[in-house]
């Protein structure tokens, strides 16, 4: 039996910089990876820098090559980094299977030997895996992949379809588009993102179709088939034939092969490890963060939830998850979507005293000098209170401004300020000025 004073599973964010701090407080900490390819967990080596680094290599016209070689060095150069620091920590790092026994007690299998380690303090990181539905052939059928393998490929494929017209089908259909594929999105609703303001939506797909990204909506996929190499998708009768498929029909909690069965931890309808306020499960001194307890699925989020364990283990903070709001988030199009807060439609469905304003890209003097007329900006405002209720940028570097809305909401900064807030020129940022004058 080894004992330590925490134990974490999984190299994700939240559980990565969790040991690293403890550790450097003088706790004696173990974190546990089953896979060697994941040291630095999914943002890292199969998430937001893969696929961002793929989307900045397309924008500086590398070739498929050059793009996948780039990515490879990011991602490696990122890995190597992040074991080195829980080394330099004095973390014992486990490339191992983790596996409860009981409540405190994980058993973990190194080649043929195993050992068990315990704790009082185990936090749980095993991130999210891919969702697959009852479609048949899905699994079966050559040359069909999640947003993992797809990452994988050795060359451009001519044509690709998208099962699924959520955020990572839309990134990736608009990352391959770029790189020279003929692309077909699949998506079963009859519209695409439609958690946005419809506006936002309408030219996302037109600008999608301009950039030759095919649309089938309301698309029920029947079947995958292999005729040889190709892949052949069914939908509603009809039959296309395909280099390569990607599926992206969401993600979901990791949570099986953990012996969770041994344990006092509840889950989730939906399969999430049930945590409270401060993230702890029902098995006091257990907790879970990140993409394993049901909440937003960003690491940004998953880093939030460190602040909130480490805060609650030390005394340092109050903080819970109850105080995280107006989490933005963003699409990474071309160009990027992104919103925080509530849309007009929720607005009113709160029955809020609201008023919107929305301005066209091409209005914009730093969307000229970007050479990119595309999008919009639109928020939605409290006239009682002048509070921001919520924000849609669809623009270039839209990923950054929608910060300066999200500090401004947070700290519930009037939208009358921004009206006439100094800004440097030419920037996107300095329309909020405009946007604002309400």
């Amino acid at each position: 039996m080894l004992t330590y004073d925490m134990i974490v599973i999984g190299f994700g964010k939240a559980g990565k910089t969790l040991a690293a701090k403890m550790a450097n407080l003088g706790k004696k900490v173990a974190l546990i990876e089953r896979d060697s390819q994941m040291y630095g967990g999914t943002c890292i080596n199969i998430g937001c820098i893969p696929t961002k680094t793929l989307i900045h290599a397309t924008e500086e016209g590398l070739s498929f090559q050059e793009a996948m070689s780039l990515k490879e060095t990011v991602v490696n150069r990122l890995k190597d980094k992040n074991k080195t620091v829980l080394e330099g920590a004095g973390v014992d790092l486990y490339t191992a299977q983790a596996y409860f026994t009981g409540n405190k007690t994980i058993q973990i299998t190194l080649g043929d030997d195993e050992a068990t380690l315990e704790a009082e303090i185990i936090i749980i990181n095993t991130g999210a895996v891919s969702n697959t539905f009852p479609i048949k052939g899905l699994l079966e059928s050559k040359n069909v992949f999640d947003s993992t393998g797809i990452q994988n490929l050795e060359k451009t494929p001519e044509k690709m379809a998208v099962i699924g017209g959520g955020n990572i089908g839309l990134e990736f259909a608009s990352l391959y588009a770029r790189l020279g594929s003929q692309v077909v999105v699949y998506e079963n609703a009859s519209k695409i993102l439609g958690r946005y303001e419809p506006e936002a939506a309408k030219l996302a797909q037109e600008y999608m179709e301009e950039d030759g990204i095919s649309f089938r909506l309301g698309a029920s996929v029947e079947t995958l088939a292999n005729d040889g190499e190709a892949v052949v998708i069914t939908a509603d009768g009809q039959s296309d034939s395909y280099d390569v498929v990607l599926y992206a029909l969401g993600r979901k909690p990791a949570t099986e092969n953990l012996g969770l069965e041994n344990t006092d931890i509840t889950l989730t309808e939906r399969g999430a490890v049930e945590v409270d306020d401060n993230l702890e499960t029902s098995v006091p001194g257990v907790y879970a963060v990140g993409d394993v307890n049901g909440g937003l699925q960003f690491t940004y989020t998953s880093l939030d939830d460190f602040r909130i364990v480490f805060g609650h283990l030390t005394g340092t903070s109050n903080y819970k998850r109850s105080d995280r709001v107006n989490v933005p988030s963003t699409l990474f199009i071309k160009p990027a979507l992104a919103q925080v807060g509530m849309t007009e439609h929720q607005a009113k469905e709160a029955g809020l005293p609201y008023k919107t304003k929305s301005l066209p890209v091409a209005g914009m003097p730093r969307a000229h000098v970007n050479n990119d007329l595309r999008g919009l900006y639109k928020v939605v405002v409290n006239t009682a209170t002048k509070e921001i209720l919520g924000a849609t940028l669809f623009s270039t570097n839209a990923e950054e401004i929608i910060n300066i809305i999200k500090l401004a909401m947070d700290n519930k900064v009037p939208y009358t300020y921004l009206q006439n807030q100094v800004f440097t020129h030419p920037t996107m940022a300095e329309n909020l000025n405009d946007v604002f004058q309400i």
